[in-house]
């Protein structure tokens, strides 16, 4: 009898967990945020300082990001782990990219290519390593399924590669013997044909996931409606989209005021460009995935917490990352995938670790720790880079000709 109370106290105990998160995810912590997007509309028209105006768009970003990603979760609650954490980090990496397309299309390509960088760091570090803790602190051991981790963090390593290899071809002897207007040329015919091979691998990706080995990354949709059970009434289709739509109308107009005053805004509080894009507006564009899969971890549903951490990092390498190349040749400047030396390294060491805490299936909350411990380290080491501490411009070619 004692035995079957304990039980039934520590049952309710976890509920009233599950009902506080619950209610601070999706209310308490986030929701009142909104009043912060007529304020930074408001801003932009009285034209306040920059730095007023940026900081306003910061916090206006995270409850539009979130409702995205909630509006997200209810349209995949029944899809199974695999869908689930496609369409999350689909719709979680939509603010991502609008942020991006808008600092792209007002020139800041280090910005641009920063954000993509923290967006993998974010991904693999932070999220994966608050999901892991947060889970890990309230279940002592984790599982999830290894093998469906593993191809993600496969993949993964031929993103790293995809960074790694503009940045060598970059530096090679041949490429320094050539003039300025033919090496920044072939940088930008490579990449693209680096853009074309990810985009590639990344489709059939979806395919191997969602067609031939679906099994793998859908064992069943019990979790998911557990998810959606205990979350509270599912939204409707309809109701979900309208949604999804509002806020990226939305995260576009703010996105646009973030882009109009990034640059004044890092000069006035002394950050980088580079630190701006890799840490600040990398953390506020991932706070769909940051709700959702610490969320999914404390409930124990593993395979969809991980599965949207590196399925988030794998779009924004695979998809988003040659999408945004692709999209600057409308403006008639192409952007390149000429990454920063700090920023190729960074990503490198992410992939490692990530791949090195996947390949078992199981997790506890010390390798979140650890997790969380290098992305801090990362942060540090990009508070102190230079402005314009790229480290891999050729002898005669600026840092930075060819790419802004």
């Amino acid at each position: 009898m004692r035995h079957r109370q304990v039980n039934e106290a520590n049952r309710l105990g976890d509920q009233r967990g599950r009902s506080w998160w619950d209610r601070l995810s999706r209310g308490m912590g986030i929701r009142p945020l909104v009043v912060f997007v007529p304020l930074t509309l408001a801003a932009r028209l009285a034209d306040a300082p920059a730095g007023v105006q940026f900081g306003l768009a910061l916090m206006a970003l995270l409850p539009l990001a979130a409702t995205m990603g909630e509006a997200t979760e209810h349209l995949a609650h029944r899809a199974g782990p695999g869908v689930g954490g496609l369409l999350n980090a689909t719709f979680g990496n939509a603010a991502e990219l609008i942020i991006a397309l808008a600092l792209l299309f007002k020139g800041k390509d280090t910005v641009v290519k920063a954000s993509i960088t923290g967006s993998i760091l974010g991904n693999l570090l932070l999220v994966l390593g608050a999901s892991l803790l947060a889970g890990g602190l309230r279940h002592k051991v984790q599982r999830f399924n290894r093998t469906a981790a593993g191809v993600g963090a496969t993949m993964m390593v031929l993103a790293a590669m995809g960074l790694l290899i503009p940045a060598i071809f970059h530096v090679l002897p041949e490429v320094l013997a050539l003039d300025e207007r033919a090496a920044v040329r072939r940088e930008h015919e490579l990449s693209l044909a680096v853009c074309v091979a990810l985009m590639v691998s990344y489709a059939l990706g979806l395919l191997f996931s969602l067609r031939t080995h679906k099994n793998l990354f859908n064992p069943g949709s019990e979790t998911a409606s557990e998810h959606g059970d205990e979350a509270g009434a599912v939204w409707s289709v309809r109701r979900s989209v309208v949604v999804l739509l509002a806020a990226t109308v939305f995260v576009g107009l703010i996105s646009e005021i973030l882009a109009a005053t990034i640059e004044e805004t890092g000069q006035k509080w002394g950050l980088t460009e580079v630190f701006l894009g890799v840490i600040v507006v990398a953390i506020v564009g991932n706070a769909a995935e940051h709700s959702s899969a610490i969320l999914v971890a404390m409930k124990n549903q593993m395979d969809l917490s991980v599965g949207i951490a590196l399925g988030s990092a794998m779009q924004v390498a695979l998809f988003v990352a040659p999408v945004l190349v692709f999209a600057s040749y409308l403006r008639g400047e192409p952007m390149d995938l000429l990454f920063t030396t700090m920023e190729v390294v960074a990503v490198i060491l992410a992939v490692l670790i990530a791949r090195m805490v996947a390949e078992d299936g199981e997790s506890n909350w010390i390798e979140g720790v650890m997790l969380l411990m290098v992305y801090v380290l990362l942060a540090v080491a990009f508070y102190y880079l230079p402005e314009g501490g790229h480290g891999l411009a050729p002898v005669g070619i600026k840092a930075g000709d060819g790419m802004e």
